[in-house]
């Protein structure tokens, strides 16, 4: 089968059926076939506890603070589907603006499982120091960054304290 075949017809919605089965048979194929909410979905349903919790009770809030944002997935893989990065969800727009001129949308904040816990991006933050220094002695156990908030599980923070620094974050976009 060519791998820009279309299997479902266009406009015509995907089961769960459908998801399954590309799932099972065609793992790094089944993003291309679903929409990002149904990829995010995925993603979620696919980590082990208690990370799957976590990052549903994350996406839920973030929902919240940003309830018409714009949603974003990415799966972590170059264009030669080899992984480079951790599958990431995306919330708001924001716009990178490179030094040679060159500019691209991407998510104003991401959340990420790893290996240690899970990584909570704010991105756009000028002062690189704002974020540790405002909520670093509030937030609980976390380290922070200029744009990353990392912590073992959910219940290591104050979920009040990062849904403010995801507010401040989303407030720093021109």
């Amino acid at each position: 089968m060519a791998t820009n075949s279309r299997i479902v017809p266009k406009g015509k919605a995907i089961d769960d059926f459908t998801i399954l089965f590309f799932v099972n048979h065609w793992p790094n194929k089944a993003s291309f076939y679903m929409d990002v909410q149904g990829q995010i979905k995925a993603y979620i349903t696919n980590l082990p506890e208690p990370k799957r919790s976590d990052i549903q009770t994350l996406h839920r809030i973030i929902l919240e603070v940003m309830p018409a944002c714009q949603l974003w997935f990415l799966d972590g893989k170059d264009a030669e589907n080899k992984s480079v990065s951790n599958p990431s969800i995306g919330y708001g727009l924001r716009t990178i603006h490179y030094a040679d001129g060159k500019t691209r949308p991407f998510y104003q904040i991401g959340i990420s499982a790893n290996k240690t816990g899970i990584s909570v991006y704010i991105l756009g933050v000028e002062d690189k120091t704002y974020l540790a220094q405002t909520y670093g002695d509030k937030i609980g156990r976390a380290s922070i960054t200029g744009y990353c908030i990392k912590f073992k599980t959910l219940k290591d923070i104050h979920t009040e304290i990062l849904k403010a620094a995801i507010r401040y974050g989303i407030g720093q976009e021109p």
